[in-house]
């Protein structure tokens, strides 16, 4: 069976690398009331909205990101399993593909290049497993979707949904 898991908010933590940076630059620091159900930039004054939407263009921000809880070994662990592939959406910004190639080495060095899909749209993708945290990579993709739970989307439904990857491994081990 082909799994394939997005980067971004599932094993990589953008969404708290917004949080931090916002705090570093302005001081202030959000409360999990003022930014669940949002967007990072929707959480914040409307004129610091470009700054947090600025992030991903900067270099560094993709190789700097901390790895969200329990996935490597999880991941590992699938990936005995199944033919596990990272499915990223690393051509919208364009220090994104070296910086998440750079960042699989150090954090995932048991997925190899030839198991990485740095694409554009996900709707190409064609397997049995999708995990990811946007419903727009779920709605097309014709395998078992599963919704990680990130910030932005708690308040979505009609997905299967996993808030942690000990919940994944739930579900999959």
């Amino acid at each position: 069976m082909t799994l394939f898991v997005d980067m971004d908010e599932v094993v990589a933590d953008t969404y708290v690398a917004h949080l931090d940076l916002y705090y570093e630059e302005y001081g202030i620091q959000l409360s999990h009331e003022e930014y669940n159900g949002k967007e990072a930039w929707e959480a914040v004054p409307m004129e610091h909205a470009s700054f947090m939407k600025d992030h991903a263009w900067q270099p560094g921000f993709f190789r700097d990101l901390k790895v969200i809880k329990d996935s490597q070994e999880i991941m590992e662990e699938l990936n005995k399993k199944y033919e596990l592939y990272i499915a990223s959406a690393a051509m919208q910004f364009p220090n994104s593909l070296k910086e998440k190639s750079e960042w699989l080495d150090e954090f995932f060095p048991f997925i190899p290049w030839q198991r990485r899909i740095l694409c554009g749209h996900k709707y190409i993708l064609k397997g049995d497993i999708l995990i990811d945290d946007r419903t727009y990579n779920l709605e097309s993709f014709e395998g078992r979707s599963i919704l990680f739970t990130s910030p932005h989307n708690v308040n979505t439904n009609g997905f299967e949904r996993a808030n942690s990857w000990k919940e994944i491994a739930d579900k999959l081990l």
